[in-house]
């Protein structure tokens, strides 16, 4: 976050396998995020959520932040950045404290949170974010803000997300090399459920499913709080590859060629269609019917779908195991570039048995018009957790004036009298 001439800016940025997505929100007065500046650049250098070309990577990163200064006319200073990759995992954890007084106190809840996520987590890794759950006083389960409640003993449930200390790190000197601060890292998948989700779906029971091009990132909420997320390292990339080695054309081309001519359930193409395949080496461009190009990109569909429901299977019955029911009442949300394929809809309702909608961007205002796709959830996801960072961070800032303006007044009062 940054101020500049008065205005109060938030900027989230994604490195993706595929693609590098900046952006520039202005929190307005009532927390209103408007979008001001988009930056987009083809990513190099990055492969599942991982570093594996520094130099490639910067110079990706700096495209699209110089596109982001110059629609916004601003100078990024630092970010919310985004982080995905096979390394992150998550456990579910509690804690449990004496309450100090007779009534719970934000002290309380700070210290029942920090002997939750004080347990032992996978070598080489940190933790990147504590998300309450629940808390428990006494006998009084599922209480979302304990806040001045009245009780002896608080126990705490968090879920808690890691991920590999030195993986971050590059993605971190990536940024840093472009001469930028990280604001703070966030898991993908937590920032595409904050853009797409409502709290109904929270409630209920929901699933978000970002299928990006390297890797899959799963949500998964139930009771109004996340209680798993996982990222599966295969995704769009994949389907992209198949294309490019069945009909011999560039990778550059089969992603293209994906995007607008594929179809991810067969039985929704005409067999009259045709489309044109560029080919490599100078060769003439060939033309082929639609349904083969289905044809190659519904198995591998299929196969992504069933790693999500593998995913969600196993989840189910470890949370039996926790005595937790375990039911996604809402369905599943399917966002991030590659679920904007025709047909994978009705694909995934026929494989989950259950509802599936297209999640796309919720509660921005400004230029909407530019990410108003799913492709672009993760990246507004990062200004919505900065928004909520940004005033969590004034409201603290306010309270702590309120009280030495108290103290400066009673100091006088006490001068006054002796």
């Amino acid at each position: 976050m940054s101020k500049e001439n008065g205005r109060r800016l938030i900027v989230g940025l994604e490195i993706g396998t595929s693609k590098v997505v900046a952006l520039v929100g202005e929190l307005l007065a009532g927390g209103v995020i408007n979008l001001i500046g988009v930056g987009h650049c083809v990513s190099r250098g990055m492969d599942k959520g991982g570093v594996n070309d520094l130099e490639s990577v910067v110079q990706s990163v700096r495209g699209a932040l110089e596109q982001a200064e110059l629609m916004a006319d601003c100078h990024i200073t630092s970010v919310y950045l985004a982080l995905s990759g096979k390394h992150i995992r998550c456990q579910n954890e509690l804690g449990m404290v004496a309450i100090a007084e007779e009534e719970v106190t934000q002290e309380d809840v700070e210290s029942v949170i920090h002997t939750a996520k004080s347990v032992r987590i996978r070598e080489a890794h940190r933790i990147l974010h504590v998300v309450p759950q629940s808390f428990t006083i006494d006998y009084q389960e599922g209480i979302k803000s304990p806040v001045g409640l009245s009780g002896v003993r608080m126990q705490a449930n968090v879920h808690l997300i890691t991920c590999h200390h030195d993986t971050a790190k590059n993605s971190i000197k990536a940024v840093e090399r472009c001469g930028l601060i990280v604001d703070r890292l966030i898991f993908s998948g937590l920032a595409s459920g904050d853009a797409v989700l409502t709290e109904d779906e929270r409630e209920l029971g929901v699933a978000v499913v970002d299928i990006g091009g390297g890797t899959m990132d799963i949500a998964i909420y139930m009771g109004g709080s996340l209680c798993h997320s996982q990222v599966i390292p295969y995704a769009g990339n994949v389907v992209t590859r198949d294309i490019a080695y069945a009909f011999g054309t560039p990778l550059a081309e089969a992603e293209l060629i994906k995007v607008r001519y594929g179809c991810a359930l067969g039985a929704l193409v005409r067999r009259e269609e045709n489309i044109e395949v560029p080919s490599v080496g100078g060769r003439p461009p060939r033309s082929l019917q639609r349904q083969t190009l289905a044809e190659v990109i519904e198995p591998r569909y299929q196969e992504l779908l069933q790693l999500v429901d593998q995913a969600l299977q196993q989840l189910q019955i470890q949370l039996r195991q926790q005595g937790m029911k375990h039911q996604l009442a809402a369905g599943i949300v399917l966002t991030g570039g590659a679920a904007q394929i025709e047909g994978l809809l009705a694909c995934a309702q026929q494989r989950f048995n259950t509802q599936v909608r297209l999640g796309q961007p919720l509660n921005m205002t400004g230029l909407t018009d530019y990410v108003q796709t799913p492709d672009y959830s993760t990246a507004v996801g990062l200004l919505h957790y900065g928004r909520a960072a940004l005033l969590k961070g004034e409201t603290e800032r306010q309270q702590q004036r309120s009280v030495t303006q108290w103290l400066k007044r009673l100091g006088g009062w006490l001068k006054r009298e002796f």
